[in-house]
């Protein structure tokens, strides 16, 4: 019996010294989440894994892109910024970047962020012909506009929004005024989801301006059309995406680089957990169903993370060492 306790308390003295080891190697980590649901979700997943799975002392700050971004240059707080996309950086953020102040470790979702012009995938299965946005602009009558009736509605969002200005400039550039379209302004964001929301639980077409990952296309089932044209980036800088421009042509929308910065020093002291990381890359497809999930069940990023991690094993395991994937099903 003594010998067997002798062996006991070696074997649980072990274990504990190799978890306080790794823990000392992670050592202390902070997440920001951002104020919008998909960086809520990433944030709890990633302390759900870097916790239970790499024992790093980790925790959530709430925060936005501008501050946290200038925060984690100049303070080196927080250590992971989940959900950083491109456009949202502050222009010093490349700077830091490029002095490596800033880390890169990995995109945040597997197509970066999706934007650009969507109809309701029924319209497409009903009509094959309609594969670009050129060929949605020819049926003006499968798009009918409740507010007038003589044309068509193209609804591009709210004043405000960049991708309205993008799409008003997409009106223009794919000739749907001549083509019978009116250029609806939906008023707000939730103005904008019912118009789409409306027009497809009356199966009834709608053409406008949507993006992903959202919860709203995890829950319609809506086509990103074709653009039918090249990148051009220079003419999408001088045209595409200013207000007012005259004379924009067809162009394609290119997608946002949406990445998960870290610090220098998580980079360069957190040991297995940034393997983690840089493995950690997120289906569009799935987020958008976690996402509508999440609204269905108002749900916040901390359950968001429960049911992602009990119910796609097959997607999270790929991201984690078969040492840490253990200990995280155990803590499930």
């Amino acid at each position: 019996m003594k010998s067997l306790l002798a062996s006991t308390c070696l074997t649980a003295g072990l274990f504990f010294g190799l978890s306080a080891a790794n823990a000392a190697e992670c050592g202390t980590v902070t997440i920001a989440s951002m104020n919008w649901a998909s960086a809520e979700l990433l944030a709890n997943v990633d302390d759900f894994i870097l916790r239970n799975g790499y024992d790093c002392d980790s925790s959530i700050v709430l925060g936005d892109t501008v501050p946290t971004l200038t925060s984690m240059a100049e303070k080196g707080q927080p250590d992971i910024a989940p959900e950083a996309w491109y456009s949202l950086r502050p222009p010093i953020t490349q700077k830091n970047i490029d002095e490596g102040k800033l880390i890169v470790a990995g995109k945040a979702f597997e197509k970066g962020g999706i934007q650009g012009v969507y109809v309701p995938k029924f319209i497409v299965d009903e009509n094959p012909e309609i594969k670009t946005v050129a060929d949605a602009v020819k049926r003006p009558d499968l798009f009918p506009n409740s507010d007038d009736p003589s044309t068509a509605a193209w609804s591009s969002g709210p004043q405000g929004w960049g991708g309205t200005v993008v799409l008003s400039q997409y009106y223009k550039a794919y000739g749907a005024e001549a083509a019978g379209f009116a250029n609806v302004d939906t008023g707000s964001a939730a103005g904008h989801d019912g118009s789409l929301i409306h027009a497809y639980e009356a199966h009834k077409g709608w053409i406008g301006y949507y993006w992903e990952p959202t919860a709203l296309l995890g829950k319609y089932d809506m086509v990103r059309l074709a653009s039918g044209a090249e990148y051009d980036a220079a003419e999408w800088d001088r045209c595409n995406k200013v207000d007012n421009c005259p004379d924009p042509k067809p162009n394609d929308w290119p997608a946002d680089a949406v990445d998960t910065i870290v610090t220098r020093k998580f980079a360069e002291g957190s040991g297995p957990a940034l393997d983690y990381i840089k493995s950690r890359t997120w289906p569009n497809e799935l987020v958008n169903r976690m996402l509508a999930w999440m609204a269905d069940n108002q749900a916040t990023g901390e359950d968001g993370a429960k049911e992602f991690l009990s119910q796609h094993k097959d997607v999270w395991t790929k991201w984690v060492s078969p040492e840490a994937a253990g200990k995280i099903e155990a803590a499930l």
